[in-house]
């Protein structure tokens, strides 16, 4: 099929599941947090707005995790079907870490969530306020096992290899494997990026079309706190990260700043565009900044790397996709930074809700946490290759003996489904987005100030059917 292999398509397939699923989680886990910001902030205030807000993203959320669970689903199998000599070689330590991210983080979401979603009339709320935390916690639990299982990957430690498999030795070592630390924070810390970006979207939209209440200038204030916060230290973040990633993977660094060898003792400029070309191994149409590849790489005037040249051709990751992937992740980065900062400055001339060529930015901006979490993810995944296990196992030795017809078909299969399926989802989820919270005026009931009766989670009602008493007009959603 177009020249592809079974080993090009059995990869294109998984790239293609994990592009859909790691979106849904990462939204999951920024308005999860969000989530339980904003109840807090309801129950210290009492403010209706804040209130309101949560019952809006809930609906969002609830959509957003169905979605996430979906498409996790698959990954799981494919790791038996399409990967099994991979789960022969190290499923003794892929399997378990798996296994705990059930037993803790998905019984934990499981436990709270209904309570979350659908308790707001029923428990009190306390009660209520817990479960919204403890969904958010598990959700970010969810995150470390999964993190911990592919950080291995990258950096395999606390293990022997007995009888040709993987025997873990040392548990400890095995989860704090020396990049996880830094690949959880950076995966962290994007996925409330990502979030921040998306409700900041959402509420530029409404202020463009001319609907301008408390609560979607809320929405907005707390999305731009957020990335003028988080985008900065995101930045800090990355660079240590890349610098635990010049110690254990060299050849990724090399290949993503399209460095193939150095010219006596000078210093490595920083190649701001290029064509890495990996038949003639060079980077041509190069556009270089001198010595700022050492001030970021080493921390050093006239540091220097290894280039590409001193790996053997075998062992060299794709450059030319390296290479672009990750400048798409770092000039997305700096457009949040630079969002952040306007965002401020139009903050204090108390004008941050008026200027639409800033809301028409924060709007674009509104995919480009996404975006960026592709990027970086591309960018890590294949700058592993041609391991799977960096250093022990290469891709080709890990994937299933399955043949072209086979593959392709049931990568045409998974085309159509995944974009029929969660096409509707996400078309159902915009368009709530752009139905925008409702504010809920109090209504008198037994008393001044009393409301008629509380909102709730989920409901997508008329206020004829709210005001109706019958069990399916409560449970609505």
């Amino acid at each position: 099929m177009f020249g592809l292999t079974a080993l090009d398509l059995a990869r294109i397939q998984f790239g293609f599941t994990i592009s859909f699923h790691i979106v849904f989680p990462a939204i999951t886990i920024g308005l999860a947090a969000y989530l339980a910001v904003l109840e807090g902030c309801w129950l210290r205030t009492q403010r209706p707005l804040y209130r309101d807000l949560y019952h809006f993203w809930s609906k969002i959320f609830a959509v957003n995790f169905g979605m996430g669970v979906v498409s996790g689903l698959v990954m799981a199998y494919q790791f038996g079907t399409n990967w099994s000599f991979f789960s022969e070689f190290a499923g003794s330590i892929t399997g378990p870490l798996l296994t705990y991210e059930v037993l803790t983080a998905f019984f934990l979401e499981a436990g709270f969530l209904g309570v979350m979603l659908f308790g707001w009339n029923r428990v009190g709320p306390g009660l209520h306020f817990f479960s919204t935390v403890m969904v958010a916690l598990g959700t970010l639990i969810s995150a470390t096992w999964i993190l911990a299982s592919n950080s291995w990957m990258q950096t395999p430690a606390g293990f022997e290899i007995i009888d040709g498999r993987v025997v873990p030795t040392n548990w400890f070592e095995v989860i704090f494997n020396p990049s996880f630390p830094y690949r959880l924070v950076h995966m962290s810390v994007a996925a409330f990026l990502a979030t921040a970006l998306f409700v900041g979207a959402s509420a530029a939209w409404h202020l463009l079309r001319g609907r301008d209440n408390p609560a979607i200038r809320k929405m907005l204030s707390m999305a731009m706190w957020m990335l003028l916060i988080v985008a900065p230290i995101q930045a800090v973040i990355g660079d240590f990260h890349g610098l635990n990633t010049l110690k254990h993977q060299p050849a990724k660094i090399a290949a993503l700043e399209g460095h193939w060898e150095n010219k006596g003792n000078e210093a490595l400029p920083l190649l701001l565009f290029g064509w890495p070309d990996m038949a003639r191994e060079e980077t041509r149409f190069a556009v270089e900044v001198p010595h700022l590849g050492s001030l970021i790489l080493t921390h050093s005037w006239d540091g220097q790397i290894q280039g590409l040249k001193e790996f053997p051709p075998q062992d060299r990751p794709n450059a030319t996709i390296l290479f672009w992937s990750f400048r798409v992740m770092v000039g997305l980065g700096l457009l949040m930074i630079l969002l952040g900062v306007w965002s401020l400055i139009l903050r204090r001339r108390d004008r941050i809700y008026r200027v639409r060529p800033f809301l028409h930015m924060a709007l674009w901006m509104g995919p480009s946490g996404v975006i960026a979490i592709l990027a970086g993810w591309y960018t890590t995944e294949i700058g592993r290759q041609p391991w799977v296990v960096y250093g022990l196992q290469r891709t080709a030795d890990a994937v299933s003996p399955h043949g072209v017809p086979e593959l392709a078909t049931t990568l045409a299969i998974f085309v159509v489904a995944y974009c029929f399926v969660f096409g509707v989802g996400i078309a159902y989820m915009m368009r709530l987005v752009r139905k925008g919270p409702l504010l809920e005026e109090p209504k008198p009931y037994g008393g001044p100030g009393r409301e008629h009766t509380p909102a709730r989670p989920l409901s997508a009602v008329d206020d004829d059917e709210v005001l109706a008493p019958t069990p399916t007009a409560r449970t609505r959603s």
